[in-house]
């Protein structure tokens, strides 16, 4: 079973989008894998991290879209997934999330629903 990280806010700050989570893990013991899923349902994005050879899902609900469709258009933007402890460095972020907006809009395959959001907030 795969483990779920969710992601309680997003935040600005310059040039780095903090992707803040409740986990009491220490994030450094993670390894970004650089890919991203889509959770039609949930209507989530999903960053995927690896630890000790288990994939571990970050949620990032659609309240957190809105501070991530400023974030994405700032050039040279980092990405780290943090905590009360530490902080992970989300390789390729942008990169996947640029390619699965895109590939959601007027995409009936993700659901009326994912395609309205994504269409109105990016």
């Amino acid at each position: 079973m795969k483990q779920k990280m969710n992601v309680i806010q997003a935040e600005l700050i310059e040039r780095e989008l903090l992707l803040h989570t409740e986990t009491e893990t220490n994030l450094s013991q993670l390894s970004p894998v650089g890919q991203m899923l889509v959770d039609s349902d949930q209507l989530a994005f999903i960053y995927i991290v690896d630890l000790d050879g288990e994939y571990t899902y970050v949620t990032i609900p659609v309240e957190s879209w809105k501070v991530l469709s400023e974030a994405i258009v700032i050039p040279n933007l980092q990405v780290y997934l943090v905590n009360k402890e530490s902080r992970l460095k989300l390789q390729a972020f942008i990169e996947e999330m640029t390619y699965l907006i895109e590939n959601i809009k007027g995409n009936s395959n993700y659901g009326a629903e994912m395609v309205e959001k994504v269409e109105t907030i990016f």
